[in-house]
């Protein structure tokens, strides 16, 4: 490419490239390299274009090829001194030049541009150190060092040209001149220029022009390293002493980097120098005072490059300088963490250590991290200390005495829980502890030390320490046991593991007490169990008496307590079998099973029981241990499927989609209760006048032949406002404040529907799925037939049934079954009475609860799908059938104050229906009446009518739906012949009975008055058409049966009002008075809606 790109371009590669990696090709046939390098001198490019560019090439465009070095040099010395972006670019070049060159290197044209870059790094170091320019000459210094590094040996010939202008430096400049001066030294001397007779020293000329070293571009060649010679000697010295006489000057990361090239340089003439490792001392000496870590790292580098320079007081010196830096809180952790890592991973230390116990006690507010090491300091104290025996018992009691204080950090106010931290740390210094008094062996499979620390005072102790926890702190039960699995799991210390079980059954077992807390010590009994070398006989005895206490104490609500403990005890009976000889607990443990088998109360134990104890007494001991080992499972885990659960299935296709279109025809969620009434016409009650929400519309099913009129559009339930701001004084007589009274008390037990959760319905269904068709779909190899049994059945795994509705449902949870068989053909469930509430638990079926937060009482669909598992390891999902709800899903009671005693409901319903009742008489003050809410913060209003409806039923139809659909609604019943029958078919319980009232003024107060003595002017069904109910109702009065009182709520409906700029909540309330005579039945109802506005809420009833 001939043309330079421009600066919009330049900036749209910079984009791409900063990307993804596929917005790069289309610039990758472009020479980026040169093209970049030549940009960066252009004057027309931005100056804000250009550090960019250098981070490209920095970033993408290295290491380039060698070809490209020459042009990257000539851009660089071409640049203007004084440009700001010229140090930048000096990175860059130098970064191309070590990453592309190695030795050895082409004559031709490798070393020209070599040469060129460091004779311009060298002219610029060489200026006068009292020239401004002293970051650039440290720039070159460091250039030249990156060289010297990629490089080794570049600047070997040059070394007294940087002795001196090292040694002439004065400015904070220096330390890049000491750096490069002992990079060049540590090469000299790998390169092995000692041994010549010729001074290193030696300046033959001007340090420019460079030349490229010989040794550079040939191959190297190997060769003895004969000592050095005197004069070298000397000059090394000489070279040590300048690096050594200026430490003042380096910040603590280059002392670090200096004290490792000194130490590599003085052990390389060490033999023939010794001094240089005293005056190592006396000029870093003073590092072990300063509070940086670098500078402590640098001395710890020389304390164990040089032993013999440092004396015994100075390793105390270091040694208690490391633990107080641990204890400065001041420091990072990091900084804590690596003094006590020095402290102990040091053997110069190591015997130091036992003497500076009171520095690793943790404090109350160091990190968790901080904490774990300084316990392992103490372990490794007490161990030591508990090994050395020293000062009679007082050794023993201090061994003790540091594990227990330094525990306190951890457990000083209680032990937490088994899974934190916290525990972990503590137990893992326990570990530690048997660690370190008896390290891990690799030549013998059992420990060296292994009697001496049986019989040690800190063994005890520890055992002594988990006997105590395990017998006050239960939650520490599995961490106990995995501490034992794990000693056990070692074959060093496996002895330990042992003995601390023989422990555990000697002291802690003696302690506990049967009951179900027990149960929490299974995971240690299992322990003992399979260990072979402890005595059963405690354990077999505590599981006795558990036996008994879990007999004494099942009742109907411990059930499922007395199945899981027990099946418990036999897994651990099992496991006695597996792991002993049957000779030693056969008695013992055949009076345990026995016991289980006749007075256990689970018949799936006593099973379990008796199967065990069949082995144990049939079944010679070799081959019963043989026989417990075969297919052996996790515990705990039963597989229904062989194979399937436990097996890697091999890898399978994916599922063809077309399996999942008829998914609904096998798999099926049902309602457990159907429905009463279809509601396939309609879906959602009506709208009122009032303009709901956008988001809450849903359009009803209608009829698009007949568009109503503007008139019939404003027909509809009018919403007063609540607030009156004008309003008369009004006189009342008793019977409307009792009225008033009781409404009031009614209203103030509503929750705020609008400030809170909404209320919660709840549709059992049943999921289950047919055998025959799902193999045919899913590709099962397992043949299904009536008589086959559970093992050859399909199952779903991990099943989610997800649910939506396009209804005001609110969000609806979703479900899960973990596991479920298919559905056998011919199961007898083909024929199922569709009335049946009752469906008995199959194996076959999973109990589903949806649970929905209705915005409004109308009824709807709900969407399912279904996401699962199979056998095979295919993952199912499609829709299923929706579900119904309908309107008799959302029927509830009224809310009952919470002052009312049990006895007094009955009667407060019966008042409620009265009060609502007289509340909307036409008549009646009550409907400009507010009432107050619950929690005070909004009122409510009734505004209702009253309406008489002929039921063209008989009274035997009638009580029958009343008692199958609306028992729990009915408010009481009045009449003698109405209570007579109700009350002896001994459905409708806990109502009002109105044996004495006269019936004939129960509709006097209706829209439409009616008696038995007055006709509604009705036309009634003939007595032929009363037929059914003649055989039981033949003998009472043809119109004076009596009267049921209905009353039914449901959920609020929310509004927009325009008029008011608020939300509103509605709740229709529709009370059912039933009159009931032989010649039909007369239904009066009040349609009483309650209107609540802005933070109110009201109740809906039918």
């Amino acid at each position: 490419m001939d043309r330079h790109l421009s600066p919009q371009e330049w900036e749209q590669l910079l984009d791409d490239f900063s990307s993804s990696p596929s917005r790069r090709h289309r610039w990758l046939h472009l020479p980026l390299l040169d093209l970049a390098v030549s940009s960066l001198p252009r004057r027309d490019l931005p100056s804000h274009l250009k550090p960019l560019l250098l981070s490209l090439i920095d970033d993408h465009l290295l290491p380039p090829s060698p070809r490209s070095l020459p042009i990257l040099l000539t851009s660089f010395l071409s640049f203007p001194p004084d440009h700001p972006l010229r140090d930048h670019l000096l990175v860059t070049v130098v970064s191309a030049f070590a990453s592309a060159l190695a030795a050895p290197l082409s004559k031709d044209h490798d070393a020209p541009p070599l040469a060129a870059l460091v004779d311009a790094l060298l002219a610029a170091a060489n200026r006068p150190n009292h020239a401004p320019d002293r970051a650039a000459r440290a720039l070159a210094c460091d250039a030249l060092r990156a060289l010297d590094a990629a490089l080794p040996g570049l600047l070997a010939e040059a070394l007294g040209h940087l002795y001196a202008l090292a040694a002439a430096e004065r400015s904070p400049a220096a330390q890049s001149y000491l750096l490069l001066l002992a990079s060049a030294a540590r090469h000299a001397v790998r390169l092995g220029r000692l041994r010549a007779t010729a001074s290193i020293l030696a300046v033959a000329g001007p340090p420019t022009p460079f030349s490229v070293p010989a040794h550079l571009l040939s191959p190297p060649a190997a060769s003895m390293a004969p000592p050095p010679s005197e004069v070298n000697v000397r000059d090394i010295r000489k070279v040590l002493a300048l690096l050594m006489d200026r430490p003042q000057v380096l910040t603590p990361a280059a002392a670090m980097e200096m004290t490792a090239i000194l130490a590599e340089i003085a052990s390389a003439v060490l033999k023939w120098a010794p001094a240089i490792a005293a005056h190592i001392k006396v000029q870093f000496g003073g590092m072990l005072y300063s509070s940086n870590p670098m500078l402590l790292h640098s001395l710890l580098t020389l304390f164990l490059q040089f032993p013999d320079a440092f004396g015994a007081e100075d390793e105390c010196t270091m040694a208690r300088r490391l633990a107080l830096a641990a204890r400065e809180a001041h420091r990072p952790l990091a900084a804590r963490l690596l003094a006590l890592h020095w402290l102990l991973g040091s053997t110069m230390f190591r015997n130091l250590v036992p003497g500076l116990a009171r520095w690793f006690y943790p404090n109350l507010f160091d990190p968790l991290a901080l904490k774990a090491k300084k316990l392992e300091c103490l372990a490794y104290v007490a161990a030591r200390v508990d090994g050395d025996k020293v000062a009679g018992g007082r050794a023993s009691e201090q061994a003790t005495g540091l594990l227990d204080d330094g525990l306190v950090c951890v457990s000083a106010f209680r032990w937490l829980p088994a899974w934190s931290t916290e525990t972990g740390v503590a137990f893992r210094a326990l570990h530690r502890v048997l660690i370190i008094a008896a390290p891990h062996s690799t030549e013998d499979m059992r420990c060296s030390g292994a009697g001496e620390l049986l019989n040690s005072t800190i063994f005890h102790h520890l055992q002594a320490i988990l006997v105590d926890m395990a017998s006050e702190h239960r939650g520490l039960v599995p961490v106990i046991a995995e501490f034992t699995n794990r000693l056990l799991a070692c074959n060093s210390h496996q002895w330990a593991g042992e003995q601390l079980l023989r422990t555990l059954d000697e002291r802690l077992l003696p302690r506990l007490e049967p009951g179900y807390q027990l149960a929490s010590y299974y995971p240690l009994f299992e322990e003992i169990a399979q260990n072979e070398t402890v005595p059963q006989l405690r354990l077999i005895e505590l599981l006795t008496k558990q036996m008994v206490s879990l007999t004494k104490k099942h009742g109907p609500d411990t059930e499922l307590k007395s199945w899981s403990q027990g099946s418990k005890v036999v897994g651990i009976c099992r496991v006695m079998l597996k792991h002993h000889h049957s000779s030693h607990i056969f008695l013992p443990l055949s009076h345990l099973l026995v016991l289980t088998i006749e007075s256990f109360p689970d018949l799936e134990v006593r099973d379990h029981a008796r199967i065990c104890l069949r082995m144990l007494s049939c079944v010679p001991g070799k081959k019963l241990r043989h026989l417990m080992g075969v297919g052996e499972q996790p515990s705990g885990v039963t597989p229904s499927h062989p194979g399937s659960l436990f097996d890697i299935p091999s890898p399978r296709p994916a599922q063809d989609l077309t399996s999942m279109t008829d998914m609904a025809s096998y798999i099926h969620l049902e309602r457990i209760v159907p429905l009463v009434v279809k509601q396939s016409w309609a879906l959602t009650l009506p709208n009122f006048s009032v303009c709901s929400r956008p988001s809450g519309h849903i359009l009803s099913i209608q009829d698009v032949s007949s568009a109503p009129s503007e008139q019939e559009k404003a027909t509809g339930p009018a919403i007063e406002r609540i607030g009156y701001t004008q309003e008369t004084l009004r006189v009342m007589d008793s019977k409307g404040a009792e009225t008033l009274q009781i409404l009031r008390r009614y209203f103030a037990c509503i929750p705020d529907y609008l400030h809170s959760s909404g209320l919660k319905i709840r549709i059992p269904c049943t999921f289950r799925f047919d055998s025959e068709p799902f193999n045919h779909a899913w590709r099962s190899d397992s043949p299904v037939s009536g008589s086959d049994e559970a093992d050859e059945l399909p199952a779903l795994y991990a099943v989610m049934i997800t649910f939506s509705s396009s209804a005001q449902f609110g969000k609806i949870p979703s479900c899960h079954v973990p596991f479920i068989l298919g559905e056998p053909p011919g199961s007898g469930m083909d024929i199922v009475p569709i009335d049946n509430q009752n469906l008995e638990e199959s194996s076959y079926c999973a109990s589903v609860v949806i649970e929905l937060e209705p915005r409004e009482p109308s009824p709807g669909l709900i969407d399912v799908s279904i996401a699962a598992n199979t056998e095979n390891c295919q993952v199912l999902s499609g829709s299923l059938k929706p579900v119904t709800v309908g309107i008799e899903d959302m029927f509830m009671m009224a809310s009952v104050p919470p002052d009312t005693l049990k006895e007094g409901v009955a009667v407060y319903y019966q008042d409620l229906f009265h009060a609502l009742w007289e509340a909307c008489d036409s008549s009646s003050n009550t409907g400009r009446e507010t009432f107050p809410l619950s929690g005070g913060k909004g009122s409510a209003a009734i505004n209702g009518t009253r309406s008489v409806k002929l039921m063209e039923v008989t009274p035997k139809v009638l009580i029958g739906a009343v008692e199958r659909y609306l028992a729990s609604f009915v408010v009481s019943v009045a009449g003698d012949s109405l209570v007579n029958i109700l009350r002896g078919n001994g459905i409708i319980k806990n109502i009002v009975w109105e044996e004495s009232v006269s019936d004939a003024s129960v509709g006097a107060d209706a829209l439409v008055p009616y008696s038995p003595d007055s006709n509604l002017q009705l036309q009634l069904i003939d007595d032929d058409d009363i037929g059914v109910g003649s055989e039981r109702y033949g003998h009472e009065s043809k119109r004076d049966m009596g009267v049921m009182r209905v009353m039914i709520f449901l959920p609020p409906r929310n509004f927009w009002n325009k008029d008011e700029k608020n939300i509103r909540q509605v709740h229709m309330l529709d009370v059912l008075t039933l009159l009931c005579a032989a010649k039909g039945t007369v239904c009066s109802c009040i349609t009483n809606t309650v209107s609540s506005g802005n933070s109110s809420s009201n109740v809906h009833s039918l």
